[in-house]
């Protein structure tokens, strides 16, 4: 029987079906009837077991709803840390950050992995050769650096991301668009020189835009959270046998 993940985000939910580390089609809705969203996805098959990951503390009442349309129901999220602790993972991170740890020391075994997550916030992760995690930063995404530039100043406005960017601006929009790709090049090319050996692994939205500008071979993986919330549910079915 098939298991059902689900990676309720900042801006939006991806869900799939998933068979030990095989990932089905994926779903995506932004909106704010999430639990509707996922009860609508278990119409035709009740999962055996379901892992909600989410950015935010699920309430009782999803949760009872959750319970009822599947065989055995997981949700990680700000409450409960358990499963971080498991994995040798600190506190402090989100359960996307580490479904994505999951993967890669699963994908890159026995190699150090830099991990850039580049969406409404871009994260980078490092894993050591032995697994281990190194630690991460946070800084703001794309969009949401174009988007604080016009909250924060009167005479900005918001631009689009341009396909080829220039690497300085000639004109009003594009100083700011060339300023914003061109700083978030500058600090990932910066991560990479810091770990110059380092297995390169970029996921999230915009993570296509940026994976060709980069100066070393990398691994796009679209789907990197969704692929650790599987190897979860995965392990969750087997010791639980």
């Amino acid at each position: 029987m098939a298991n059902l993940i689900v990676d309720i985000g900042n801006t939006a939910v991806k869900a799939s079906w998933s068979e030990g580390m095989t990932i089905g089609k994926t779903f995506r809705y932004q909106g704010e009837h999430v639990s509707s969203f996922v009860c609508s996805l278990v119409e035709k098959e009740q999962p055996e077991v379901m892992v909600i990951c989410s950015s935010y503390v699920i309430s009782r009442n999803d949760r009872i709803i959750y319970e009822s349309i599947c065989r055995r129901l997981v949700i990680l999220d700000p409450s409960n840390r358990e499963l971080l602790e498991k994995e040798n993972l600190p506190s402090y991170i989100s359960y996307d950050r580490a479904a994505s740890v999951i993967a890669c020391r699963h994908l890159f075994k026995s190699r150090p992995c830099t991990i850039f997550d580049l969406g409404t916030t871009l994260t980078v992760d490092f894993i050591m050769e032995d697994g281990s995690y190194e630690g991460g930063n946070i800084s703001l995404g794309c969009r949401s650096r174009i988007r604080a530039l016009n909250r924060y100043s009167r005479s900005l406005p918001i631009v689009g991301i341009p396909e080829d960017p220039q690497f300085i601006g000639t004109d009003f929009e594009t100083s700011i668009s060339s300023g914003v790709v061109s700083g978030i090049m500058f600090e990932l090319n910066g991560y990479l020189e810091s770990h110059p050996c380092n297995i390169v692994a970029v996921t999230g939205g915009d993570s296509n835009y940026f994976a060709k500008r980069m100066k070393k071979p990398i691994f796009a993986i679209c789907n990197l959270v969704l692929m650790g919330l599987a190897l979860i549910a995965d392990n969750y079915v087997q010791e639980n046998q």
